[in-house]
């Protein structure tokens, strides 16, 4: 009965952990993919995976863990579309190729100048402004920006979910801060 009270207990726990970080989870992984349906399929293997293998972990491990998991999800993502690109390129298949002759080209592409009700809400501009500045920085340094930033975890725990030094990190940091205050200057 005991027995059956703590695994409920820590599955709560862990339910908790989940929920409380699968929004931003989810804005970082589209962030690095560009992509919502990716993002979504990516932050799910990724707690699929992370509940698997690190559930018995101890909770303080947990934030580290979690995005050292996701921040592999996307590696792998990466990788694959370069796979596929080459392959394309290989064949000579354009970018449409997996489409039906059938498909309107145009039903699938998105009004450039239409504004979202997100847009509209976060003040648009400013964050169109500083999603594409994150988008440009390098893989590693938007991690590194995200995870410490965003995040907030600290030196340590950032090390430990990119799976690098912490001295790797600050460097990543200062530069992501550096191309960050560049690329946003204007909208000061």
């Amino acid at each position: 009965m005991e027995l059956e009270e703590s695994t409920a207990a820590c599955r709560g726990r862990l339910d908790a952990f989940l929920r409380s970080v699968e929004r931003r989870a989810l804005r970082m992984a589209q962030l690095a993919t560009g992509n919502l349906d990716d993002a979504l399929e990516l932050v799910q293997d990724g707690m699929l995976v992370f509940v698997r293998s690190y559930r018995d972990k101890p909770e303080s491990d947990w934030p580290p863990l979690f995005w050292r998991v996701l921040d592999s999800r996307v590696n792998d993502h990466h990788r694959r579309q370069t796979v596929r690109r080459r392959w394309r390129v290989f064949f000579g298949l354009g970018a449409g190729a997996d489409e039906s002759e059938d498909a309107d080209p145009l039903a699938a592409v998105a009004d450039a100048n239409a504004i979202g009700p997100l847009e509209q809400a976060l003040g648009g501009e400013s964050r169109i402004a500083i999603e594409r500045a994150l988008r440009a920085l390098p893989d590693r340094q938007r991690q590194a920006f995200l995870l410490r930033v965003w995040e907030g975890l600290d030196g340590a725990q950032t090390a430990k979910a990119m799976g690098c030094s912490e001295g790797s990190v600050k460097t990543h940091l200062f530069r992501a801060m550096e191309a960050l205050r560049k690329h946003l200057e204007e909208h000061r």
